[in-house]
C-alpha cells in the first residue's frame, strides 16, 4: 500500500487501533484552526509519501495556534526528497 500517514492512522483507527488524534489542514490557517480545536503543543507534519521528514524539517513541534500557522507556512514551501509536501496536523 501507498499511503500518507493521516491515510494509515484513518484506517488504523477505523478498524479499533488506538491512533492519537490529529486533522488534516489544507493549509496555514487550517493549522492554525486544527491546533486550538485540538489544544497545544501540536506537531505540524509534512505529507510526502518518503522517508526523511524531519530531518528535512518537515516535522516540527509547536507550543501555540500561531506557531502552528508559521510551520504549515514554512512546510508547505519545501520539496522533501525533490517532493513537494502537504501538511497536516
Amino acid at each position: 500500500m501507498d499511503l500518507f500517514e493521516h491515510e494509515a492512522r484513518d484506517l488504523f483507527e477505523k478498524h479499533g487501533v488506538p491512533v492519537p488524534r490529529g486533522r488534516v489542514a489544507a493549509g496555514p490557517a487550517g493549522a492554525r484552526a486544527a491546533a486550538a480545536a485540538l489544544g497545544t503543543p501540536v506537531v505540524v507534519k509534512a505529507q510526502v509519501k518518503t522517508g526523511g521528514r524531519g530531518k528535512a524539517g518537515g516535522v516540527r513541534v509547536v507550543p501555540t495556534a500561531d506557531d502552528a500557522e508559521q510551520a504549515a507556512d514554512d512546510i508547505l514551501g519545501m520539496d522533501i526528497k525533490a517532493t513537494p509536501s502537504t501538511a497536516s496536523w
